[in-house]
């Protein structure tokens, strides 16, 4: 249990307990979620799509209001969290927990009873995994916290894909393994300008422990693996020509930003942001701002278009080239 923050009380909004559910991180959850469930392809009522799709929602929300309740001794010291319900006295960290508890078991019952067994355990262990072993294990414990971690936000694609089909093949895994080697690159990126705010928590991300120089060639290495992965479902059978298209482009750009990173001074200054906000940064930092903002809309347009093409029925690839199918 994280010690009592001493703060303000000041009356909840329905708005705020919106915000213990991390929306935007939702959206992109839900999203890759979605992404697995269609490129699964195989029959799935419409209605127990929606819910499977629901259920992986509310999980992670779930987990956010978890990690919410833990992290708000660390979240009141950071200017990027402090502002958070429970940091900043607008809910109670009780609130936080009890809501997280029972999002936890509603998501989980009622995507077992509704969907399948194995879809509900996978967002179980998804939701154990970001709640306890991330939240309040290996986030204040190393330098390694987001590389283990990022399991938790590489999953949704399983779980929708195990939601419709019952199984997880290579290809569901591939996704899995795609957003997990994204995870390195996309928030070392962000730590090389807010990792005052880590250090001053307490927080062992790869800035403060190694260096910003040292981070950045981890970036480096880690876009290096990333990029050529992205390549790899155009060849299983799960990408189209228009995904090895954006995979290839988009691919080629972060690979430029990631050196531009590498090349930079981001991170050696102590204080690189403008008044704290998050996209607004001085000049130093501006090519690993450049990274983590495009990182979102690389990640993005990869799964748009394997969701695209899998609802058009759009064929592989490989099945495009004569004798490879």
């Amino acid at each position: 249990m994280t010690p009592a923050i001493p703060v303000t009380a000041q009356p909840a909004r329905w708005q705020d307990y919106m915000q213990l559910l991390k929306p935007r991180v939702m959206s992109l959850v839900v999203f890759t979620g979605a992404t697995g469930l269609i490129c699964a392809d195989a029959p799935i009522h419409p209605l127990l799509g929606a819910v499977a799709i629901l259920c992986i929602a509310i999980g992670a929300g779930a987990s956010a209001a978890l990690n919410m309740w833990y992290d708000a001794d660390i979240d009141a010291l950071m200017r990027r969290t402090r502002g958070r319900p429970v940091p900043a006295g607008r809910v109670q960290g009780a609130e936080a927990l009890s809501m997280g508890v029972v999002l936890s078991l509603l998501s989980v019952m009622f995507m077992g009873v509704a969907v399948n067994w194995l879809a509900a355990g996978l967002l179980a262990f998804t939701i154990f995994f970001y709640a306890v072993v991330y939240s309040m294990w290996l986030k204040r414990s190393t330098a390694q916290n987001i590389v283990i971690g990022g399991l938790a936000g590489a999953l949704p694609p399983v779980i929708g894909w195990a939601a419709a089909a019952g199984e997880t093949p290579l290809n569901a895994w591939l996704l899995c393994a795609i957003i997990f080697m994204w995870t390195p690159p996309h928030f070392w990126a962000l730590a090389l300008y807010t990792s005052e705010d880590y250090e001053k928590a307490g927080v062992p991300m790869m800035p403060v422990v190694a260096g910003p120089a040292s981070t950045r060639r981890q970036i480096f290495i880690y876009s290096l693996l990333f990029t050529p992965l992205c390549l790899v479902p155009a060849f299983t059978g799960l990408g189209g020509t228009a995904y090895l298209a954006v995979a290839g482009l988009g691919g080629a750009v972060f690979l430029i930003l990631a050196w531009r990173v590498l090349r930079s001074a981001a991170g050696d200054s102590a204080d690189p942001r403008v008044d704290g906000r998050l996209y607004d940064v001085r000049a130093g930092a501006k090519d690993a701002r450049n990274l983590f903002a495009f990182s979102i809309l690389y990640l993005s347009l990869l799964f748009a278009t394997l969701l695209i093409e899998g609802l058009l029925g759009a064929p592989s690839f490989m099945n495009l080239i004569p004798g490879a199918a």
